[in-house]
């Protein structure tokens, strides 16, 4: 894990043995949250593999295994495409196009896609030929400032997103209720949807403070070293229905 891929951060030291409390700490949250766990066995080459949502994203009929943007992290696809092949058809994303997982924000049946330094729009035009079969329509979104769409936007409830408008535009979710970080928390538009409860690290007191007075139910959760890895809890698990 300290070998990972970095783009928008300084390398720091990660406390691997902390990391991995921590990871357990999130496995929990999703349990007590009525989620069964699935734990693919570790890979120790590949030190970005913790980061299971990159590699795949799963729809109701259909799991599309993705080409990562970082070449280093391709191999990581080989053990989500086994794991999933048990539960979906599997179809995947080819070269030239690369796609992360984490710049895929499903709303309904909207398939809204950051195109960052990991996906392009090459990854973009095929996941949208993909997917048009199921009924999704996809909505190319431009990221900067950070790694993943979802590193700037992700869903807090049906009917809102928590967003941070610098690193992506708001039109695109403009029939959408948005919840903005706050701007002394850049970081903070990283949060996970299970069960109509929000996972969020708790570093950004600022923001779950505009969660919670929405009425959203925030469980909070130390992701210190995982997010040294350029990591938040979105990018740890690939939640199914």
């Amino acid at each position: 894990m300290e070998q990972c891929e970095l783009t928008h951060m300084p390398r720091a030291t990660i406390d691997v043995e902390l990391a991995a409390t921590q990871h357990t700490s999130y496995e929990q949250a999703l349990d007590r949250l009525g989620f069964t766990i699935f734990q693919l066995e570790a890979q120790d080459e590949l030190p970005d593999s913790v980061f299971v949502e990159d590699a795949a994203l799963v729809l109701d009929d259909v799991a599309i295994i993705t080409r990562p943007g970082a070449p280093a992290r391709r191999a990581e696809t080989l053990t989500i495409a086994e794991a999933l092949a048990l539960l979906r058809p599997l179809v995947e994303i080819a070269a030239p196009g690369t796609l992360d997982g984490g710049d895929v924000l499903r709303i309904g049946s909207r398939l809204f896609v950051g195109r960052s330094t990991r996906t392009n729009d090459e990854g973009i035009r095929q996941l949208r030929e993909l997917v048009r079969a199921f009924g999704y329509t996809v909505v190319a979104v431009p990221v900067s400032g950070c790694l993943h769409l979802k590193s700037a936007v992700t869903q807090v409830r049906s009917d809102t997103v928590l967003i941070n408008p610098v690193w992506v535009p708001a039109a695109p979710f403009r029939d959408i209720r948005l919840i903005e970080v706050d701007p002394a928390e850049p970081l903070g538009a990283n949060a996970l949807l299970a069960a109509g409860s929000v996972l969020y690290a708790d570093s950004y007191p600022r923001t779950t403070a505009r969660l919670l007075a929405e009425g959203i139910d925030v469980r909070l959760l130390n992701m210190s070293e995982i997010a040294k890895a350029e990591g938040a809890v979105t990018c740890c698990s690939v939640l199914i229905a």
